[in-house]
């Protein structure tokens, strides 16, 4: 078992128990298609993309955020260019999809996706609203803690990565069957830091979340068909 990553199987999430491969995986080699494109480049991100707290002609509701970190390698060189995807709900727990239909209030000013590129110190910075924790049918009276999930490309979508990320002192955290099938050295590098220095005042707290893409303080990161999809 990884020291870092989840395991597939974690019986506790429940829905692993039908999802986790049985059998050893088989490598694939990648074609031209998987290696060479889509190239993903600045151009290709707008300048307003990593502003989710207007959209539709309006400005979402909640507390607002700024999300802010560093990609990294395992040897602690930035990562440039690299694109950056999150995705979250809204200030009352409810995602802007079909599926979700939990009785939430639908914000018309928020879509809960964004992007941006990592620059040459491989910093990213968006700016949202603080998601709401929002029930799920787990096990009994079961809450995902506020998170927002991060993708991370390379050159190519083959080069993906996906992990989530928490806030600090958020008593779900205990209680979630995602975040604890974490290995426990790792856990705590999902959750973010309250960042004072980077905090605008009278307009948005701050939270620093750096992500290590490899190595012994690698992020934990999640294979793509075991995360909730929300």
């Amino acid at each position: 078992m990884s020291e870092t990553h989840p395991a597939l199987l974690s019986p506790d999430y429940l829905s692993t128990r039908t999802r986790a491969p049985l059998r050893d995986p088989l490598p694939v080699q990648p074609g031209m298609t998987e290696l060479t494109g889509p190239l993903l480049g600045q151009g290709r991100v707008g300048v307003h993309d990593a502003d989710l707290t207007r959209w539709a002609g309006g400005e979402a509701i909640g507390q607002r955020i700024v999300v802010s970190g560093r990609v990294l390698d395992q040897d602690g060189r930035p990562v440039r260019d690299s694109l950056v995807e999150l995705w979250q709900a809204n200030a009352a727990g409810r995602y802007r999809h079909t599926q979700d239909r939990w009785p939430a209030p639908l914000d018309p000013h928020f879509s809960g996706q964004g992007r941006t590129m990592t620059d040459n110190d491989g910093m990213y910075t968006f700016l949202t609203v603080r998601p709401g924790a929002y029930p799920w049918r787990n096990h009994d009276n079961a809450w995902r803690p506020a998170h927002i999930h991060f993708s991370l490309f390379g050159v190519a979508f083959v080069q993906r990565l996906v992990t989530q990320m928490y806030f600090p002192e958020d008593p779900l955290l205990a209680l979630d069957p995602i975040y604890q099938a974490v290995p426990a050295a790792a856990r705590e590098r999902l959750v973010s830091h309250y960042d004072h220095q980077a905090t605008q005042p009278e307009w948005a707290l701050a939270y620093r979340f750096d992500i290590v893409l490899r190595g012994v303080a690698a992020t934990p990161f999640e294979d793509e068909g075991e995360h909730d999809g929300g």
